[in-house]
């Protein structure tokens, strides 16, 4: 299992590597978050070893254990991207460095009264519902700058760009036009904050499409950890 967590992670990398070279664009500039929900703290010790340090996961108490169980290695860089009940966001301020979920402003209200005063700043996305999916979490893009600027004013919260997972299509097209408006959508933001700077989008099926598009974070799990059980 530690070979092939190791290589997998290798064979992500590269193919973040290929994509960007593709679209003309250095590597170095895409950070790659590893999505561990349902996956056992060994499983991510094992991506640890082989380097990676960003974490991606989607359950507030599953979290929660593998922070603390994995506080040792102190240079984890926590990162969470599920869906946020208001009754556990305590849990979320006080053991992740970053959340990307965010899309109701009482949820950021909440993570900036709980983020304790010893700990940086919450980092932030705010979550768009690009595609205009009912089934799925986000605002619409037209209430992004209204919310943005409402974090912004949060002492406690940092407001780092925006993510989205766009409607499922196997086309390349149809992938790319989805990327492309949240790419515009992170210009127009990054023009207001300067210290905007992710762009999360892109995971397995899509990397290819996300990275052209100017994604600066892409979401892999089961190319990293294999299938989940």
């Amino acid at each position: 299992m530690s070979n092939t967590i190791a290589n997998q992670l290798e064979n992500t990398l590269n193919q973040i590597t290929v994509a960007a070279k593709l679209a003309q664009r250095d590597p170095a500039t895409i950070q790659l978050l590893a999505v561990s929900k349902t996956k056992p703290v060994s499983d991510l010790v094992l991506a640890y070893q082989a380097g990676q340090r960003h974490f991606g996961e989607n359950y507030v108490q599953e979290g929660t254990e593998k922070t603390q169980a994995l506080a040792y290695l102190n240079d984890i860089i926590w990162h969470f991207i599920g869906p946020i009940q208001s009754n556990k966001s305590k849990f979320i301020a006080e053991h992740f460095a970053w959340c990307h979920s965010i899309d109701r402003l009482k949820i950021a209200q909440r993570l900036n009264n709980q983020r304790l005063p010893s700990q940086d700043p919450l980092q932030i996305c705010i979550q768009i519902n690009i595609d205009h999916e009912k089934s799925k979490a986000g605002i619409a893009p037209e209430e992004l700058m209204s919310m943005a600027a409402q974090i912004a004013e949060m002492e406690h919260l940092t407001l780092r760009g925006i993510m989205a997972i766009p409607k499922a299509s196997a086309d390349y097209d149809t992938q790319l036009s989805s990327f492309s408006r949240l790419a515009a959508l992170f210009e127009q933001l990054k023009t207001r904050y300067p210290q905007v700077d992710t762009l999360s989008m892109g995971m397995s099926s899509d990397l290819n499409a996300a990275i052209a598009a100017g994604s600066t974070m892409v979401r892999v799990g089961t190319g990293i950890f294999g299938k989940r059980q």
